[in-house]
């Protein structure tokens, strides 16, 4: 006899590790992405790497979990990925000057080729 309860915890398990999968590959991206932008002079190839790895890690993801789309819209969700990838980018660069908000849409960070640039 199946135990649909213990079936259905199963489920809700691997989707709350997926969902934290995705979270930790944005934050990296994002803190990536804000190195660059707020970090011209260390610009190079090493991090241009790093933001390339963590889209096709980030896409194949959402390729094998397509329900996973609906948390990059989420505007919590995020506010919260934002803010762990400011903690990140911060504690890496010493810097502390990274916006509060999420500065670019979220199709543009997962676009190949786009990068951020400094804005006065």
């Amino acid at each position: 006899m199946l135990d649909l309860e213990h079936i259905a915890e199963e489920i809700e398990d691997v989707g709350k590790s997926e969902q934290r999968e995705l979270a930790s590959r944005m934050v990296i991206l994002i803190a990536h992405l804000l190195k660059w932008q707020f970090q011209a002079e260390r610009q190079g190839r090493s991090r241009q790497i790093t933001i390339r790895n963590q889209r096709r890690a980030i896409q194949l993801h959402l390729k094998q979990a397509p329900s996973l789309r609906a948390k990059l819209m989420d505007a919590d969700w995020l506010e919260i990925v934002w803010g762990d990838a400011v903690y990140q980018a911060t504690k890496e660069t010493g810097l502390d000057h990274f916006p509060d908000t999420c500065l670019w849409p979220v199709e543009d960070m997962l676009s190949d080729g786009w990068l951020p640039t400094l804005t006065h």
